[in-house]
């Protein structure tokens, strides 16, 4: 049984869309399943002959076998399609389960990658196949101190908890945050310690919660909106865009609005075109917001906790295939990560590669299997896209004399574009060659896993341009 969320433990089969024997293709649509919040189908993930291992009506745990594919029409260890019998075992060449973009995980169901001085971070049904084990990074901005090993998921949690512990005018809203205790678990437990009046359920309207988070802020609260998927937050967009990054200047600094907005995004879970999108440019291009963008557990927490504090709109991006990722977490409930400034995750000295949230892990892995080869990349994660620290980037570029930026959106007006003219603008008499970018593909995202996989910008995407930029300055 597939795992389609975090909050998932089980699910009910609910049809076979194939026979038992049947022979099927890779991407075929097999059976359907209901989760705790959908109806799902299950894409086989290689070709062979079907084998059924449970009936339609069973309620089955996530990770328990329901099918195998394998070579031949005989059933596998001896099981028939209603679980018993003694046939011929085939040669199998996976149980089906769902695992974004074809990832392959290790024997453990891990994968690893990295970020922060010294830390590894391990992805827990990896979310694409190209993030691989990589070296761990050899710089780090912060002093960590005293860590904990956590998921990205738990350290946002860590966060929030450590900020609802310390200022009580700091308040939760969103659908279904209290007594569901939010789609990912971020708030379990929250309405019972913090109560309803800090904990709030609301109607399923975006545009009443940002509504009622501007008000809020206005008047001196810390309001924190937890939104199902940031793509929801579309339906706010006037209130966002109109009137939380605009109130200070409309005021004349007679009102800031201290607000976080959260929420999953990115790409390539396949959650489909409506729902699987990275939107933090578009609020980037928006004077009055700031743009959060952390890519490692460490970042999600000391991100989280200066945006709380800060004392303006925070749009906070938390992407939906790191939540599972581990690494150390600074435990001190005073850490923080300050907003606008960017962090070399690894230190090279042939060319720079920038990028952010799950880019970064990308990019890290790109630059170790590049190591192999000879080729020093180093690697900026941006962590915040307004205000955006150009300074560490452009240091980086006329160091190595070649850049490439990476980005999950759409090629065109995205951050890549704007890096590549703030690196040619800023630093072109040290370039050797051109800024390369790598980009999703200008398509809405399909829902087929092997669609998806050739929408979204890979690891070896990033080692082809890396190479470009070094045949163009031979």
């Amino acid at each position: 049984m597939p795992k389609m969320g975090d909050a998932m433990e089980e699910g009910t089969l609910l049809q076979w869309h194939k026979q038992d024997g049947e022979t099927v293709k890779s991407g075929d649509v097999i059976a359907e399943i209901e989760t705790d919040k959908s109806n799902v189908e299950i894409e086989a993930e290689d070709a062979g002959v079907l084998h059924i291992q449970a009936q339609p009506g069973a309620i089955i745990a996530v990770g328990k076998v329901i099918a195998i594919i394998g070579d031949a029409p005989a059933s596998t260890n001896g099981a028939s399609s209603n679980g018993s019998g003694n046939g011929t075992a085939a040669k199998a060449s996976s149980p089906i389960q769902v695992r974004t973009n074809g990832s392959k995980p290790d024997a453990h169901g891990d994968e690893t990658v990295a970020g922060g001085e010294g830390a590894q971070y391990k992805i827990d049904n990896s979310d694409d196949k190209d993030i691989a084990r990589i070296a761990p990074s050899v710089h780090s901005q912060e002093n960590t101190g005293p860590t904990e090993n956590m998921t990205y998921a738990d350290a946002i949690r860590l966060a929030l908890q450590e900020e609802l512990d310390r200022d009580e005018k700091v308040f939760m809203l969103g659908e279904e945050i209290g007594q569901y205790q939010g789609t990912f678990k971020i708030t379990k437990d929250f309405l019972e310690k913090y109560g309803p009046e800090r904990i709030l359920d609301t109607p399923i309207s975006e545009a009443g919660m940002v509504g009622l988070t501007v008000g809020s802020a206005m008047m001196g609260l810390r309001p924190i909106i937890e939104f199902m998927t940031l793509n929801f937050a579309l339906v706010a967009w006037d209130g966002i865009i109109n009137h939380a990054a605009k109130i200070l200047y409309m005021s004349g600094g007679q009102f800031n609005v201290p607000c976080v907005l959260r929420g999953p995004g990115g790409v390539g879970v396949q959650l489909s075109a409506q729902h699987s999108q990275d939107l933090a440019h578009w609020y980037a291009n928006t004077p009055g917001l700031k743009v959060v963008v952390p890519a490692t557990p460490a970042d999600a927490k000391g991100l989280l906790k200066a945006a709380i504090r800060d004392n303006n709109p925070v749009v906070f991006t938390e992407h939906a295939g790191l939540y599972r990722t581990k690494g150390d977490v600074p435990t001190d409930p005073n850490y923080i990560v300050p907003i606008g400034v960017a962090d070399v995750k690894r230190v090279g000295k042939d060319v720079t590669i920038v990028s952010y949230s799950r880019g970064t892990m990308l990019a890290l892995a790109a630059a170790e299997q590049l190591a192999a080869e000879g080729i020093d990349a180093e690697v900026v994660d941006l962590r915040s896209l307004q205000p955006l620290d150009l300074d560490t980037v452009i240091n980086s570029v006329k160091k190595t004399h070649r850049a490439v930026v990476v980005q999950e959106q759409w090629l065109f007006y995205g951050v890549a574009a704007e890096f590549a003219a703030q690196i040619s603008s800023a630093a072109f008499d040290y370039l050797d060659a051109p800024v390369e970018r790598v980009a999703g593909a200008f398509v809405p995202m399909p829902y087929s896993r092997v669609l998806e996989n050739l929408a979204v910008p890979h690891e070896a995407e990033i080692i082809a341009a890396v190479k470009k930029t070094l045949e163009r300055s031979a």
